[in-house]
């Protein structure tokens, strides 16, 4: 099993990039935004990765972060979410992104991956729920900008994992921690003291 590559970019496809490692040329599946996130050809790379063994096919496919390989395995287990689909969602959303979506229960985030439908959306977000706290409290590595060149999300690195963390030592429970951190960082909260403080206000007991 190949679970980490290192070596030089010689190619830059578009969905893909041939590393240099040793002498032997690995085409690597990527999404958009680790692609986005990758230098460009001639340089220097490192993806954490995940080889796919079918009878007749084998496919190797990288990651930024182990966070962000986490959440394809998982995506990978599925039903209907095959290691494309999981690579769409992951590069429509990133990895905190899907980890906020299935927190929070956002089908509609979760559908704007391409080929992604209002059943298997349904499904990712039932599914995985109450795997999504020990994804997130991972942490992710630099993030990626997304595809198109849009704004790359605003939230500090490790800070969501740094408020899961806080809240479980006050004492809350991993789902209900993981849904107040989620909503806070969709409302603007982007430092881990900013993340704690809004989902603290959120679990506050509501008067009346």
């Amino acid at each position: 099993m190949i679970g980490r590559l290192a070596g030089r970019i010689v190619h830059r496809g578009t969905d893909h990039v041939i590393i240099d490692a040793g002498g032997v040329g690995y085409v690597v599946h990527v999404s958009d935004r680790t692609l986005a996130g990758l230098p460009p050809v001639g340089e220097a790379a490192m993806l954490w990765t995940d080889l796919l063994v079918r009878e007749d096919l084998l496919q190797l496919f990288g990651f930024a972060t182990l966070q962000e390989k986490e959440w394809h395995r998982l995506l990978c287990t599925v039903q209907g979410v095959g290691a494309r689909a999981a690579m769409a969602i992951l590069g429509a959303l990133g990895a905190d992104g899907i980890g906020r979506a299935v927190a929070l229960g956002d089908l509609a985030s979760i559908r704007a991956a391409p080929g992604i439908g209002p059943k298997i959306a349904q499904r990712v977000a039932i599914e995985l729920k109450g795997k999504a706290p020990a994804v997130m409290a991972m942490g992710a590595g630099p993030v990626a900008p997304p595809p198109g060149g849009g704004p790359a999300p605003s939230v500090a690195p490790g800070a969501e994992a740094e408020a899961l963390s806080a809240l479980a030592n006050l004492g809350y429970g991993p789902q209900e921690a993981a849904g107040a951190v989620a909503r806070a960082a969709g409302e603007g909260a982007d430092t881990t003291a900013g993340l704690i403080r809004a989902a603290l206000r959120l679990l506050a007991p509501k008067e009346g």
